[in-house]
Parts: C-alpha cells; structure tokens; sequence
C-alpha cells in the first residue's frame, strides 16, 4: 500500500530553519505532484509548496515565496520542504501530499502530518 512518512518537524526560534522530510514507497513517485499542506489550530489545511511531476516546476504560498523551498529526489522517493527564517505563524502540522490525475481518475495520498512549532 502507499505510505507517505514525514519527518524531520520540532520546535524552533523565530528566525530559525528547518528541513521537512517525506519518503513515499508503494506508489510510481515520479509520476505524482507532491504538495506539503500545513493546518494550524482552529484554520482549515492549507497549501505551502508544490513541486510538479517530470520537470519539477514549484509553487508557493505567498506567505512562505523567499523563505521556503520544496525539493524532489525521485531516486530516493523523497520530497523536502527547506523552511527558513520561520515566523510564529508557521506553527503547524505539516502534511506531505501526493496527487495524480491518470485515465480519467484522480489519486490522492496523504502522510500522517507531523509538527512545526515555532517559539522563543
């Protein structure tokens, strides 16, 4: 079956880094979109960064454009998320996404979420 593990969340300082980490197995990697979502307390889940499939092109949210950077390793079936310069607003559970769209169906994964806590 598809699993998507993240790792590499904590706490933090404001003005901090971290390095998010997904590893996906059970799925033909290359051919998915990868996403990082995050959801803080009380807000709906929203999208960070996106990394296409084949040419890698990315998006961001604007309010992480400059400060974080999504990254795909498809021989290693990882996708990272460089999160720089972390404000107290980055606070979240992080959540690696995988989606395809293919022959008229969409597939969708998610990983279980893991912590951001950004505090002084």
């Amino acid at each position: 079956q598809v699993q998507l593990v993240e790792s590499g969340g904590g706490l933090v300082q404001p003005g901090g880094s971290l390095r998010l980490s997904c590893t996906a197995s059970g799925l033909t990697f290359s051919s998915y979109v990868m996403n990082w979502y995050r959801q803080a307390p009380g807000k709906e889940r929203e999208l960070v960064a996106r990394i296409s499939s084949g040419e890698g092109n990315t998006n961001y949210a604007d309010s992480v454009k400059g400060r974080f950077t999504i990254s795909r390793d498809n021989a290693k079936n990882t996708v990272d998320l460089q999160m720089n310069s972390l404000k107290f607003e980055d606070t979240a559970v992080y959540y690696c996404n995988a989606y395809r769209r293919y022959l008229l169906r969409e597939y969708v994964y998610w990983g279980q979420g893991i912590q951001v806590t950004v505090s002084s």
